[in-house]
């Protein structure tokens, strides 16, 4: 399995030391210049990101062309390029965080999944015992997540309470 990752997830699961669980989940993960551009203006702002040529799983990857009927939404240029990137590889999971670009993905059929999906399938495969405290992480990392989705999420992974 293959995937297209934004800036969010990679961001975020480097945050909370589960950034190496894209290699065990999938076979090569598909970053765009748009967001190593994006996590450069973070280290360069005193933020710790990941240095995505550390992976070898990882690779910079562009789309040939922008989908053009997207350009008046309201999408970040690496959201914009994501979703092109998976147009052209509709094979490939595409893992986003914004609302926005989720809706739009999954409209064009794609295989969408965010960070909290991360985690299940992490969780599925043995790799956390359990995903709660890392929901906490994230949240603690500046991840919003309300508490509706929090308590599916536990829910689908089995676990239930934790902090808010």
């Amino acid at each position: 399995m293959e995937a297209i990752s934004d800036t969010s997830a990679v961001f975020y699961l480097h945050q909370i030391g589960a950034l190496s669980w894209l290699g065990i989940l999938f076979t090569e993960v598909w970053i765009l210049t748009a967001v190593v551009a994006e996590l450069s203006v973070g280290r360069q702002k005193g933020h710790d990101v990941p240095d995505v040529t550390a992976f070898a799983w990882m690779r910079v990857v562009d789309p040939q062309r922008l989908p053009s009927q997207w350009l008046s939404l309201e999408l970040g240029p690496g959201e914009l390029s994501v979703l092109g990137l998976a147009l052209e590889n509709p094979g490939r999971t595409v893992i986003l965080d914004d609302d926005l670009a989720r809706t739009i993905g999954r409209s064009a059929g794609l295989n969408v999944w965010g960070t909290l999906r991360v985690l299940l399938e992490s969780k599925d495969r043995g790799l956390a015992p359990a995903i709660g405290p890392l929901v906490d992480k994230l949240q603690s990392a500046g991840m919003w997540i309300s508490p509706d989705v929090r308590n599916r999420v536990l829910a689908l992974a089995g676990e239930t309470g934790g902090s808010q």
